[in-house]
């Protein structure tokens, strides 16, 4: 069997579809493959579906069955090899559910990143205070004040990606709610909000607010972030998540879905020039 993973890398995800696709172009069922590595076709899903391990001398034998030449083979071998690496967050593996590894994968290898947030500041905009009374409040059934800690550290180094020089575009709407339900003190908001009034002034950062005055809008069911890649293989994919863990979403009538109602609220909201001038006034209330 392959060896599984608490959560696959963007990489076995994309090497995973590729399997499929060769898979698919050189005419073989699952059950074909699973008879050449001896294995059953649920391996076989498996191995495409990202949801174990890419084991290389399973990668060689079916790109062979599958008619890849032996210098494309070895390409492909390399990246398989690359992909096995866990990420950077596999040190926080401790406190890291496996629905959520995902989503930092995910997250890091994403060109742009839309989401929606009625609660809270987009985790990539928090402060480390605010951070801690986020996690500390939600913290439900977790007394251990280490783990939140390590929580909030990982929080901090994630985002380290809006610093790269490939950084992707963030685009985050966020409700008024967010602002009108303090998180912390005072000090804590000014700071939070100071800390927004910054990304808002770099170039791949949009950050705009759905005000109350502008009535109901088609995302109040929920918090969801959208990504989009560079690599042709992953298509865009949503995420959103529950008290307990997570769906992750790639259909595209679905998909489809979530991107009209971020587009419809994007257009109704202030808009990212406005919504700094919002801020200012909601720090001075403060």
């Amino acid at each position: 069997m392959s060896e599984p993973r608490s959560a696959p890398t963007v990489g076995q995800v994309v090497l995973g579809k590729r399997l499929l696709d060769l898979r698919e172009r050189a005419g073989l069922s699952r059950e074909q493959a699973g008879r050449i590595l001896r294995v059953t076709p649920a391996t076989i899903r498996r191995m495409e579906a990202a949801e174990v391990g890419l084991k290389i001398p399973y990668v060689q034998l079916l790109l062979k069955a599958y008619g890849i030449t032996e210098e494309e083979s070895d390409a492909f071998v390399e990246l398989a090899e690359e992909a096995n690496k866990p990420g950077w967050w596999q040190s926080f593996h401790g406190i890291l559910p496996d629905w959520f590894s995902m989503y930092v994968s995910l997250e890091g290898a994403a060109s742009l990143i839309r989401t929606y947030e009625p609660h809270f500041v987009p985790g990539l905009l928090q402060t480390e205070a605010y951070a801690l009374h986020v996690l500390r409040g939600g913290a439900v059934g977790q007394t251990n004040p280490g783990d939140i800690e390590r929580h909030v550290a990982l929080r901090m180094e994630r985002q380290s990606l809006l610093a790269r020089d490939d950084a992707p575009k963030l685009w985050a709407v966020m409700d008024e709610t967010v602002f009108r339900r303090p998180v912390g003190t005072p000090d804590v908001m000014r700071a939070q909000i100071d800390r927004l009034l910054e990304a808002a002034e770099l170039p791949h950062v949009t950050l705009q607010i759905a005000e109350f005055s502008t009535g109901h809008h088609p995302g109040t069911y929920g918090p969801f972030v959208l990504f989009r890649f560079a690599v042709p293989e992953l298509p865009d994919m949503v995420y959103s998540e529950y008290l307990t863990g997570s769906v992750y979403l790639d259909a595209r009538p679905e998909v489809a879905a979530h991107l009209e109602v971020m587009d419809r609220m994007a257009a109704q909201a202030a808009t990212a020039q406005r919504t700094k001038e919002l801020l200012r006034e909601l720090r001075k209330e403060l």
